[in-house]
């Protein structure tokens, strides 16, 4: 089996967050081919269900602020979400982009030999939402093992439970990317840092890192790392890899400095 995680401190991944999210809408399909075309080692992405129950990838809760649009997502038929224009807010050159499915991303980038990805769940199993959640996991978990994905992806939700419920059904099949500090993910029954792959470091702190790395578990530098300053900090920090909104920047940065390959 081919090994897709050659990240290290000398070898920092690069992980596009929401695609190039600097220069395109967030969480499309431009964005995501203009990663593509970097040669990112990893492309992350957020994955929330419509109405009428169909997978689609945007951050927020509501399409107000990346669509012209107003209302909670899960209000929308996808037939609906895909008449609202999801580009113009980022320039008139991007006017009557759509907020892409789950389906044609993964279409996107089978075909991709090298290709990591981040899958971010973000509907949380909270009261009355419990069935939905777990169902819209179990359902992202099918379409990765289908596009042949399983063993190059993280599995990425800011809550706890929701890890929980993924270690005690599938294990380690799965690498679940989790937070640091802890508070971030919210209530939890088993440590997180038990079972994790990775974890988003909210803090730079070299002894944050390193307690991480004693654990076994990766840190990577969250999307706060933007500029030479900042990649130099998650470098001495001692990251593997970094999300960032202008992957042609830090790419360039750690290339120059010896730490891309």
């Amino acid at each position: 089996m081919k090994n897709y995680w050659t990240l290290s401190e000398d070898n920092i991944f690069v992980a596009a967050h929401r695609g190039f999210s600097e220069k395109y809408p967030e969480n499309t399909i431009p964005a995501f081919q203009a990663a593509i075309d970097l040669n990112v080692d990893q492309l992350e992405i957020d994955i929330r269900v419509t109405k009428d129950d169909q997978l689609v990838i945007i951050h927020d809760a509501t399409v107000d602020r990346t669509t012209n649009g107003t209302g909670k997502v899960c209000d929308y038929t996808l037939e609906e979400l895909r008449r609202l224009d999801a580009g113009s807010w980022k320039g008139e050159e991007f006017k009557g982009l759509q907020i892409p499915t789950l389906i044609e991303f993964m279409d996107l980038v089978k075909d991709l030999p090298d290709m990591t990805i981040d899958f971010e769940l973000k509907e949380y199993p909270v009261a009355g939402w419990e069935e939905k959640s777990y169902s819209v996991c179990d359902r992202v978990m099918k379409i990765i093992d289908d596009y042949g994905y399983t063993d190059r992806c993280v599995i990425n939700t800011f809550n706890g439970k929701l890890h929980g419920y993924i270690h005690k059904k599938y294990g380690k099949k799965y690498r679940q990317h989790v937070y640091y500090p802890p508070a971030y993910m919210g209530e939890y029954d088993e440590e997180p840092y038990n079972y994790a792959y990775c974890s988003c470091m909210f803090r730079s702190v070299k002894k944050d890192y390193d307690w991480m790395k004693a654990r076994g578990v990766q840190p990577w530098a969250g999307a706060s790392v933007k500029n030479a300053e900042t990649v130099d900090q998650a470098i001495a920090d001692g990251a593997v890899l970094i999300t960032c909104n202008n992957p042609d920047v830090i790419l360039q940065l750690l290339r120059e400095r010896g730490k891309h390959k």
